[in-house]
């Protein structure tokens, strides 16, 4: 299920130079946030899991799922050269799941390791605040890139899509509708995070088990449903 040569093109793609710099940037804002922050207001817990849940997990991972999930296969599309890859004796779930594991790993380099750094920085882990906001951005980072790899393959403008997702839906009506946090990537890894940092500075509206449970089924769920938009791809160029 794993080709080497897809994810050795997806990773070119995904970290040529304009888009490992913007990749590059949120994560150097979250740090120079932070050392910031520890400078004006010493360690503080609380001022850890604001800066870490406020910025990291609710901004930072979900834009960084968007470039990394929509740029592992939405530019092949657009411009036509995925019909290439198509052309070689490959699985279209094969490539999916290369490109997906591609992404999955992008955005945990470049979300969960900043975060985790941030939060050394903040309050050196007290109250494990920031393993527990680590482990949230690992698990958002599957999630995410599943759904946006899955908006990659069947819109032109996954980007915006899912920038609307990330920054409307979670953000916006997130914080202003309860029964729209259900519904959050961010919700559910906050759940795992709660798990395991306990005490009340790290919260979700969401039960662990929904969580869990919502999380892998729309990572297997996404992840089968771009195979088969891939596949049907290919029967359309033959038509």
């Amino acid at each position: 299920m794993y080709d080497p040569t897809v994810a050795r093109l997806t990773y070119r793609a995904l970290l040529g130079r304009r888009r490992a710099l913007i990749l590059g940037a949120l994560p150097l804002l979250l740090i120079v946030i932070s050392v910031a922050v520890r400078a004006l207001s010493g360690a503080d817990d609380q001022t850890a899991a604001d800066v870490l849940g406020g910025f990291a997990i609710a901004t930072m991972v979900p834009i960084i799922g968007v470039i990394a999930g929509t740029g592992a296969i939405g530019p092949e599309i657009d411009d036509g050269s995925v019909v290439y890859l198509l052309a070689k004796p490959l699985k279209r779930p094969a490539i999916i799941f290369t490109k997906l594991i591609v992404a999955i790993a992008v955005t945990m380099v470049f979300s969960a390791v900043p975060t985790l750094i941030a939060g050394l920085i903040l309050n050196g882990n007290g109250q494990q605040i920031a393993v527990a906001y680590t482990v949230a951005a690992l698990v958002a980072s599957i999630a995410y890139s599943a759904l946006f790899l899955l908006l990659g393959t069947v819109s032109r403008h996954a980007v915006v899509f899912g920038l609307v997702y990330a920054l409307v839906w979670e953000a916006l009506f997130g914080s202003l509708v309860p029964g729209a946090r259900t519904l959050s990537v961010q919700q559910w890894a906050l759940a795992v995070a709660h798990k395991v940092a306990g005490g009340d500075l790290v919260t979700s509206d969401v039960g662990l088990t929904t969580a869990v449970v919502l999380l892998v089924a729309v990572t297997v769920l996404a992840t089968w449903y771009a195979g088969q938009k891939l596949r049907s791809l290919k029967l359309a160029g033959e038509e």
